[in-house]
């Protein structure tokens, strides 16, 4: 673990490494990043600290109505890991993006190796050695892997391209990474969400790279491929790579942070944190306000309460196999397990999004035929995992998005009654307490918290019976996280029967009143959710593997 660094221009008489409202900080001597012990000094006398491979200072960045960025100073020596914190909308992405070079900064001056330079195209900042991992992939989908991780600097030879070179490198960088399964011929719109993330980082180290930033790297990766990442991780610090790590899991941070800087409504109210500052501090310096990260109450399913979804035998060859289960009024229902044991699949083949070889879905005890438009007139919603691109009309306002699905409610002999339409959005947003309270703003301008607000907001104002939820608060910083957790029990507790999926085991375990643990494709447990803790499902699905 690392310690904290004197701050560049402190005040006079002001403690190192203060925050704005935080823990005072005491001077320490540089880490040695390899060994976690004080680094020997080479410099003079008096010259004890090292200088920044980045230095960001005073950066400003302005859009029409918005100011994105509004002061904002970030220091990254070589060789450490430092972890960005802040809420959706505290100014992360677009800072990155003005360190990637796809957004020219209005004010403030960026320093690499100690000289003011311009990053002026992503490309600019590739040749300063900058790579950047977004959590919006943007891959080419009609290209192969290979043909993705050279985009734009590919392998050549006298004006020809040397296919079996960026082949034969590909396949180095996805055995550094641990996934030799996925090959460099193959085409991406064929890979998982996770393969697909891989492949974004094995791009990453395809160039002669200084400083990497991942952006919420581990969102979709299972344990393994998170203790690979972090593998990943610790050889590029050895090497002398800087990594900007940014994530909204605490305890990821924890274990591979070195320091931390935290924004908040663009600005930098905390830096030089050491990774183990208490999760408490950082809560606060995040949201302004004290948090307790806790799961609502759980009052109990009433021993009456009917059956609203019942699952019979659902089966789909090659993902999940005779999956059965229930869900009462007022209930909800998790479902654990490791990315590709076919949770996911087992909600869009409920939903009607993929087809069933066998079993049947009831709601209400009537069956629902295998399609989204027969589950969706069942009162059947989803929730999906990927909320942009399958959840979300991006470039609409939030109002069309609430009403998509119950658009005929507001037509009357060809024609939309706009402001009905808007009243019902208006009324379901404010319910839910979606921010900015504003109908008419596109709805790609939100933070994840209240897209996914939004979201929940369209099967509310459709008058669902059953709401399926996939990864209800990927992407979704602390304080909305406790936010959206309370809209999902109060949503249970109005009667809906609740299907929750979670590659964060706790988050299953606190949110659901059962549980059903799954392990390629199969179910392997059934029960109360306060009848297992999160080491218990751990132990099923490595015994369900090894089976």
């Amino acid at each position: 673990m690392s310690h904290p660094v004197e701050p560049r221009d402190g005040t006079a008489g002001e403690p190192a490494g203060r925050t704005a409202g935080g823990p005072q900080l005491r001077k320490q001597s540089p880490v040695d990043t390899a060994t976690g012990g004080p680094e020997p000094s080479t410099a003079p006398a008096g010259e004890q600290s090292l200088r920044p491979l980045l230095d960001m200072r005073g950066i400003v960045k302005v859009f029409p109505g918005v100011r994105a960025l509004d002061g904002v100073d970030l220091e990254v020596r070589a060789g450490e890991v430092h972890c960005l914190l802040g809420q959706n909308g505290a100014g992360k992405s677009t800072l990155i993006k003005v360190l990637a070079g796809a957004h020219r900064p209005d004010e403030g001056e960026i320093r690499w190796q100690g000289e003011p330079v311009v990053l002026a195209t992503p490309l600019a900042a590739v040749r300063h050695g900058i790579a950047t991992i977004y959590q919006e992939l943007d891959l080419v989908d009609g290209l192969s892997v290979a043909e993705n991780i050279f985009l734009g600097h590919e392998l050549s030879t006298g004006g020809f391209s040397q296919r079996q070179s960026m082949r034969r490198r590909t396949r180095e960088l996805l055995n550094r990474l641990g996934h030799p399964e996925i090959r460099p011929s193959d085409e991406v719109r064929t890979l998982s969400a996770a393969q697909k993330q891989i492949v974004s980082m094995a791009r990453a180290l395809s160039h002669d790279v200084q400083l990497i930033i991942m952006d919420e790297p581990s969102a979709v990766l299972d344990p393994d491929g998170v203790e690979n990442l972090f593998r990943l991780v610790g050889e590029l610090r050895r090497d002398g790579v800087a990594v900007v790590y940014i994530s909204h899991r605490l305890d990821e941070i924890r274990r591979i942070g070195d320091r931390i800087t935290v924004l908040k409504d663009g600005r930098t109210v905390g830096t030089n944190l050491p990774a183990d500052t208490p999760t408490r501090d950082l809560i606060e310096l995040m949201t302004g306000r004290s948090i307790t990260y806790v799961f609502p109450e759980r009052p109990g399913v009433p021993s009456d309460a009917a059956d609203v979804l019942t699952v019979d035998g659902l089966t789909r060859r090659g993902e999940f196999a005779d999956i059965g289960f229930r869900v009462r009024a007022g209930e909800i229902v998790g479902l654990a397990g490791l990315v590709g044991a076919g949770r996911s699949e087992v909600l869009e083949t409920v939903y009607g999004a993929r087809r069933a070889d066998a079993g049947t879905v009831t709601v209400d005890g009537k069956p629902v035929h295998r399609s989204v438009n027969a589950a969706v007139a069942a009162g059947i919603g989803l929730c999906p995992e990927e909320r942009k691109a399958q959840g979300l009309l991006l470039m609409e306002p939030v109002y069309q998005n609430v009403s998509v699905s119950s658009m005929r409610r507001f037509a009357v002999g060809g024609f939309l009654r706009r402001g009905a339409e808007r009243a019902a959005a208006q009324e379901r947003t404010r319910e839910l307490e979606v921010r900015p309270d504003d109908v008419d703003r596109v709805v790609r301008t939100l933070s994840g918290g209240n897209q996914q607000k939004v979201v929940l907001a369209r099967w509310l104002l459709k008058g669902c019976r059953v709401l399926l939820l996939d990864e209800p608060t990927r992407g979704v910083d602390v304080g909305a996280r406790a936010e959206i957790y309370s809209v999902i029990r109060s949503l249970a507790d109005s009667g809906l029967a609740v299907v929750v999926v979670s590659s964060e085991i706790e988050e299953v375990l606190g949110l659901s009143d059962r549980v059903l643990v799954m392990t390629e494709g199969r179910v392997v447990y059934s029960g109360d959710a306060a009848g297992i803790d999160e080491q218990g499902v751990l132990d099923l699905v490595m015994r369900g593997q090894a089976a």
